[in-house]
């Protein structure tokens, strides 16, 4: 039966086959940063045409489930699809990156992680806190919160506050970025990155 790790190894390589951008995120991205959570999906943003698209569900092959209209769908109103492993039942959300101009620079912002001898872009870590505020507003979620705190914690003296603070107001998540730098007592509003 297939790993998460391979599944996520699997999905990566038809990305790359299809020559598509895209950064691991949620849960599994901010995992790289904070503290580790296990999870049965992996979210991954990406950002792609309806060619790419295509190519990548064929590359994927007869392991994975694709419903291929709801992909095309997802590509046209930039929302999401899911692929899952038939065998082991790992699931990937792929996100269709939004054109807001946060979306864009949070892409651009992406990091490589050597893994398993080849490269995983993955969030930054001002980004998987942005990304968890958000989440955690939208939907009242705790476990977001503890989520982006574990990544304060273990960033410390590495944030770039000046930019969460700058995109949390643009993302109208102040509120909830001064509880969690307050609850992790980092709230110097400034920049620690050297």
């Amino acid at each position: 039966m297939t790993s998460q790790n391979e599944f996520l190894n699997n999905i990566i390589s038809a990305l790359a086959k299809s020559k598509i951008p895209y950064m691991v995120s949620g849960s599994f991205g901010s995992s790289f940063h904070g503290r580790p959570r296990a999870t049965n999906d992996v979210d991954i943003v990406i950002d792609l045409t309806l060619k790419q698209l295509e190519a990548f569900i064929e590359t994927l092959g007869a392991g994975y489930y694709v419903n291929s209209d709801s992909a095309r769908m997802a590509l046209t109103k930039r929302t999401m699809f899911n692929v899952i492993d038939i065998e082991a039942g790992w699931k990937a959300d792929l996100i269709i990156r939004k054109e807001r101009p946060y979306s864009v620079e949070e892409f651009d912002r992406k990091r490589k992680f050597p893994i398993e001898g080849s490269d995983l872009w993955v969030v930054s870590p001002e980004d998987a806190i942005l990304s968890k505020l958000e989440w955690s507003k939208g939907c009242q979620s705790q476990q977001q919160f503890q989520d982006a705190l574990g990544v304060v914690a273990i960033q410390t003296g590495r944030l770039d506050l000046e930019y969460l603070h700058r995109w949390a107001k643009e993302l109208g998540i102040t509120d909830e970025l001064k509880k969690l730098l307050n609850a992790a007592g980092r709230n110097k509003g400034t920049k620690q990155k050297n």
